[in-house]
Protein backbone atom coordinates (compact mmCIF):
# COMPACT_ATOMS: atom_id res chain seq x y z
CA UNK A 1 0.00 0.00 0.00
CA UNK A 2 1.85 3.56 -0.56
CA UNK A 3 1.86 5.56 1.74
CA UNK A 4 -1.14 8.83 2.42
CA UNK A 5 -0.26 11.68 1.15
CA UNK A 6 1.88 14.24 3.32
CA UNK A 7 -1.23 16.81 5.08
CA UNK A 8 -0.86 20.29 4.86
CA UNK A 9 -1.48 21.66 8.27
CA UNK A 10 -1.01 25.14 6.78
CA UNK A 11 -4.43 24.37 4.77
CA UNK A 12 -6.21 25.47 8.39
CA UNK A 13 -4.76 28.93 7.45
CA UNK A 14 -8.06 31.59 8.45
CA UNK A 15 -8.05 35.27 8.38
CA UNK A 16 -7.49 36.59 12.18
CA UNK A 17 -6.96 40.41 11.92
CA UNK A 18 -5.06 43.32 10.01
CA UNK A 19 -3.01 46.57 11.49
CA UNK A 20 -1.85 49.40 9.92
CA UNK A 21 0.59 50.66 12.61
CA UNK A 22 2.33 48.80 15.74
CA UNK A 23 -0.20 49.38 18.22
CA UNK A 24 -3.37 47.22 16.09
CA UNK A 25 -0.68 44.08 16.60
CA UNK A 26 -1.66 41.11 17.34
CA UNK A 27 -0.18 40.53 20.87
CA UNK A 28 3.41 39.63 20.25
CA UNK A 29 3.18 35.35 21.40
CA UNK A 30 3.55 32.06 20.06
CA UNK A 31 5.00 31.85 16.72
CA UNK A 32 4.70 33.64 12.98
CA UNK A 33 6.23 33.16 9.54
CA UNK A 34 5.69 36.36 7.94
CA UNK A 35 5.80 36.93 3.65
CA UNK A 36 7.34 39.66 2.11
CA UNK A 37 7.71 40.80 -1.61
CA UNK A 38 7.67 43.48 -3.97
CA UNK A 39 4.63 44.50 -4.85
CA UNK A 40 4.26 42.86 -8.52
CA UNK A 41 6.52 39.91 -7.28
CA UNK A 42 3.25 37.25 -7.02
CA UNK A 43 3.43 37.06 -3.24
CA UNK A 44 -0.09 36.12 -2.59
CA UNK A 45 -0.39 34.12 -4.88
CA UNK A 46 2.72 32.08 -3.46
CA UNK A 47 1.20 32.39 -0.01
CA UNK A 48 -2.26 31.24 -1.60
CA UNK A 49 -0.34 27.83 -3.31
CA UNK A 50 1.96 26.78 -0.30
CA UNK A 51 -1.23 27.14 1.69
CA UNK A 52 -3.59 25.17 -0.89
CA UNK A 53 -6.57 28.07 -0.64
CA UNK A 54 -7.52 30.08 -3.56
CA UNK A 55 -8.41 33.31 -1.95
CA UNK A 56 -6.61 33.72 1.32
CA UNK A 57 -4.52 36.29 0.51
CA UNK A 58 -6.06 38.69 -1.78
CA UNK A 59 -4.45 38.82 -5.22
CA UNK A 60 -4.80 41.58 -7.82
CA UNK A 61 -3.79 42.85 -11.32
CA UNK A 62 -2.89 46.07 -9.34
CA UNK A 63 0.49 45.54 -7.70
CA UNK A 64 0.62 47.09 -3.78
CA UNK A 65 -2.94 46.57 -2.78
CA UNK A 66 -1.68 44.43 0.29
CA UNK A 67 -1.59 47.66 1.94
CA UNK A 68 -2.08 46.35 5.49
CA UNK A 69 -0.39 43.52 7.55
CA UNK A 70 -2.29 40.39 7.99
CA UNK A 71 -2.64 37.93 9.86
CA UNK A 72 -3.75 34.37 9.12
CA UNK A 73 -4.49 31.73 12.28
CA UNK A 74 -3.06 28.46 11.54
CA UNK A 75 -4.53 27.62 15.58
CA UNK A 76 -3.94 29.58 18.97
CA UNK A 77 -0.48 29.51 19.02
CA UNK A 78 0.30 29.88 15.41
CA UNK A 79 0.19 32.75 12.62
CA UNK A 80 1.24 33.46 8.73
CA UNK A 81 1.70 37.10 8.01
CA UNK A 82 1.08 38.69 4.74
CA UNK A 83 3.47 41.93 4.87
CA UNK A 84 2.48 44.84 2.20
CA UNK A 85 3.98 44.37 -0.90
CA UNK A 86 6.84 47.25 -0.61
CA UNK A 87 7.62 49.57 -3.35
CA UNK A 88 3.91 50.59 -2.58
CA UNK A 89 2.91 51.12 -5.84
CA UNK A 90 1.00 54.38 -6.40
CA UNK A 91 0.63 55.60 -2.56
CA UNK A 92 1.80 58.62 -1.51
CA UNK A 93 5.60 59.42 0.10
CA UNK A 94 4.37 60.15 3.41
CA UNK A 95 2.54 56.54 3.23
CA UNK A 96 5.05 54.85 1.83
CA UNK A 97 7.91 56.48 5.02
CA UNK A 98 5.14 55.26 7.19
CA UNK A 99 5.45 51.90 6.06
CA UNK A 100 9.24 51.75 5.82
CA UNK A 101 9.53 52.31 9.74
CA UNK A 102 6.70 50.19 10.40
CA UNK A 103 8.02 46.75 8.86
CA UNK A 104 12.03 47.72 10.08
CA UNK A 105 10.48 47.61 13.44
CA UNK A 106 8.53 45.04 12.95
CA UNK A 107 11.09 42.50 11.74
CA UNK A 108 13.71 43.79 14.13
CA UNK A 109 11.62 43.75 17.37
CA UNK A 110 8.73 41.35 16.91
CA UNK A 111 9.79 38.23 19.34
CA UNK A 112 7.43 35.37 18.27
CA UNK A 113 8.49 36.26 14.37
CA UNK A 114 10.44 32.54 13.56
CA UNK A 115 11.25 33.71 10.22
CA UNK A 116 10.73 35.60 6.42
CA UNK A 117 9.54 34.14 3.51
CA UNK A 118 10.81 36.97 1.29
CA UNK A 119 9.16 36.62 -2.26
CA UNK A 120 11.28 37.74 -5.32
CA UNK A 121 10.42 37.41 -9.32
CA UNK A 122 13.00 35.06 -10.48
CA UNK A 123 13.36 36.76 -13.70
CA UNK A 124 14.58 40.16 -11.21
CA UNK A 125 15.89 39.11 -8.03
CA UNK A 126 18.00 41.41 -5.81
CA UNK A 127 16.32 44.67 -6.31
CA UNK A 128 16.74 47.61 -4.13
CA UNK A 129 14.05 47.04 -1.84
CA UNK A 130 15.15 43.45 -2.17
CA UNK A 131 18.00 44.14 -0.62
CA UNK A 132 17.38 46.37 1.88
CA UNK A 133 14.84 43.70 3.53
CA UNK A 134 17.76 40.97 3.79
CA UNK A 135 19.34 44.07 5.75
CA UNK A 136 16.53 44.34 8.33
CA UNK A 137 16.93 40.43 8.43
CA UNK A 138 20.91 40.73 9.07
CA UNK A 139 19.71 43.20 11.46
CA UNK A 140 17.34 40.78 13.21
CA UNK A 141 19.15 37.67 12.87
CA UNK A 142 16.24 36.40 10.96
CA UNK A 143 16.24 33.21 9.27
CA UNK A 144 15.15 33.90 5.72
CA UNK A 145 13.94 31.64 2.92
CA UNK A 146 13.73 33.19 -0.51
CA UNK A 147 11.33 32.07 -3.20
CA UNK A 148 12.21 32.87 -6.61
CA UNK A 149 8.62 33.45 -8.10
CA UNK A 150 7.25 33.22 -11.47
CA UNK A 151 10.15 30.60 -12.36
CA UNK A 152 8.35 28.86 -14.97
CA UNK A 153 8.68 32.04 -17.20
CA UNK A 154 12.54 30.96 -16.88
CA UNK A 155 14.10 28.21 -18.99
CA UNK A 156 16.30 26.32 -17.20
CA UNK A 157 19.49 27.97 -17.34
CA UNK A 158 18.54 31.67 -16.05
CA UNK A 159 16.42 30.01 -13.31
CA UNK A 160 19.52 28.14 -12.03
CA UNK A 161 21.69 31.27 -12.24
CA UNK A 162 19.30 33.25 -10.68
CA UNK A 163 19.12 30.83 -7.74
CA UNK A 164 22.91 30.36 -7.35
CA UNK A 165 22.99 34.67 -7.64
CA UNK A 166 20.54 34.31 -4.54
CA UNK A 167 22.07 31.33 -2.96
CA UNK A 168 25.80 33.38 -3.11
CA UNK A 169 23.71 36.87 -1.65
CA UNK A 170 23.22 34.91 1.29
CA UNK A 171 26.70 33.44 1.86
CA UNK A 172 28.55 36.72 1.24
CA UNK A 173 25.96 38.76 3.82
CA UNK A 174 26.20 36.29 6.32
CA UNK A 175 22.65 35.95 6.46
CA UNK A 176 21.03 32.74 7.87
CA UNK A 177 18.75 31.91 4.62
CA UNK A 178 17.92 29.22 2.04
CA UNK A 179 16.20 30.21 -1.68
CA UNK A 180 14.22 27.92 -3.87
CA UNK A 181 12.67 28.63 -7.38
CA UNK A 182 9.03 28.31 -7.28
CA UNK A 183 5.87 28.60 -9.51
CA UNK A 184 2.61 29.18 -7.83
CA UNK A 185 0.98 28.48 -11.51
CA UNK A 186 2.76 25.64 -12.26
CA UNK A 187 2.25 24.46 -8.35
CA UNK A 188 6.43 23.75 -8.58
CA UNK A 189 8.33 24.25 -5.47
CA UNK A 190 5.44 24.50 -3.11
CA UNK A 191 6.57 21.30 -0.80
CA UNK A 192 9.69 22.30 -0.12
CA UNK A 193 8.34 25.26 1.16
CA UNK A 194 5.85 24.02 3.00
CA UNK A 195 8.58 21.93 5.10
CA UNK A 196 10.37 25.36 5.94
CA UNK A 197 6.89 27.49 6.97
CA UNK A 198 6.01 23.61 9.24
CA UNK A 199 9.69 23.77 10.44
CA UNK A 200 9.71 27.34 11.89
CA UNK A 201 6.23 27.11 12.81
CA UNK A 202 7.22 24.08 14.95
CA UNK A 203 4.47 22.10 13.37
CA UNK A 204 7.24 19.32 12.33
CA UNK A 205 10.77 18.40 12.49
CA UNK A 206 12.69 21.99 12.64
CA UNK A 207 12.94 23.00 9.18
CA UNK A 208 14.63 26.30 9.80
CA UNK A 209 17.51 27.54 12.37
CA UNK A 210 16.12 29.06 15.13
CA UNK A 211 15.73 33.14 16.19
CA UNK A 212 19.20 33.63 18.03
Amino acid sequence: MSPAATPNPLRQASYQASAHDSAQLLPDTGREVAFAGRSNAGKSSALNAIVDQRGLAHTSKTPGRTQLINFFAIDADRRLVDLPGYGYAKVPPALKRHWDAFLSRYLETRESLAGLVLVMDARHPLTDFDVQMLGWCRAARLPVHVLLTKADKLSRGPATAALHRVERHLREHGLAGSAQLFSALKKDGVEPARRVLSGWLGLEAPGGRPRE
